[in-house]
């Protein structure tokens, strides 16, 4: 893959598991970041590290108005939007389909969905000016069953074909969605310690074993993946608009670790 220049890179869930691995490669490559998280004291590190690259906003995504501002910090402060990251969400409510209401689901499409569209929708302009990236972090949950995790598969469903849409609405804009596979995350902690009764014995074990068998992802691995599809030439990555890859895809050698 051939070293990018300089970009700036909207970047929600900043703060921690794959959104950290994320900020830190594009960082420690030179680029910009406006880094999006629910409290500013998670950001405070990076914007420690980073001073001159890191503008950080602090907001719940529920409020749409933050999607904007995000993208009016990014043009103020570097004069461009290159690419958007959507790497927020909930895995919550995590409960069979029979025993949630309706408003539970609401407030997670809430935060999964409907921020994601604001993001998308108010990034558009400047994204046709510079020919620019959305990556959206999805799940093999889009695909795949998991007792209680309707919801949140369901909302990942959805930014799936978001980035099928926008690939035929937005021709100078490139849209991918990345399976990152089973990470070592504070989600996976959640899973194995809290939702373990939700999702039944089968699917609660399988998770618990990837756990002691030492089969989790390290965030960077998938984190670095996304991290360089967002800075990619349009030349590289053009042909995988409206794609839904895993984040070890065949398609994506060229920008997986070369070990």
């Amino acid at each position: 893959m051939a070293e990018s220049k300089e970009k700036a890179v909207i970047l929600t869930g900043a703060s921690r598991g794959i959104g950290q691995a994320i900020a830190h490669h594009l960082l420690q490559h030179n680029h910009k970041i406006v880094a999006v998280a629910r409290t500013h004291s998670a950001l405070d590190q990076l914007h420690y590290q980073y001073p001159d690259q890191v503008d950080v906003l602090a907001g719940d995504l529920q409020d749409l108005e933050i999607a904007k501002r995000a993208v009016d910090i990014c043009e103020e402060r570097w004069g461009r939007v290159d690419a958007v990251v959507v790497n927020h969400g909930t895995l919550d409510p995590v409960k069979k389909v029979a025993d949630t209401e309706a408003n539970e689901w609401a407030e997670a499409f809430g935060l999964n969905v409907f921020s994601a569209v604001a993001l998308v929708k108010a990034a558009i302009p400047s994204l046709r000016q510079t020919h620019g990236t959305i990556i959206f972090t999805s799940s093999g949950a889009a695909v795949k069953g998991t007792p209680g995790w309707a919801c949140y598969g369901a909302t990942k469903a959805v930014l799936n074909h978001l980035a099928i849409s926008l690939s035929v609405e937005e021709s100078l804009i490139t849209s991918i969605a990345v399976r990152p596979g089973v990470v070592d995350t504070e989600m996976q902690r959640d899973i194995r310690e809290k939702h373990a009764e939700a999702m039944g014995p089968q699917a609660s074990e399988r998770f618990l074993k990837l756990k002691e068998e030492g089969g989790l992802l390290r965030p960077e691995q998938p984190g670095h993946v996304i991290a360089k599809l967002a800075v990619a030439g349009t030349e590289e990555i053009k042909e995988l608009s409206g794609k839904f890859l895993n984040w070890d895809d065949g398609s994506l050698a060229a920008f997986q670790e070369d070990a």
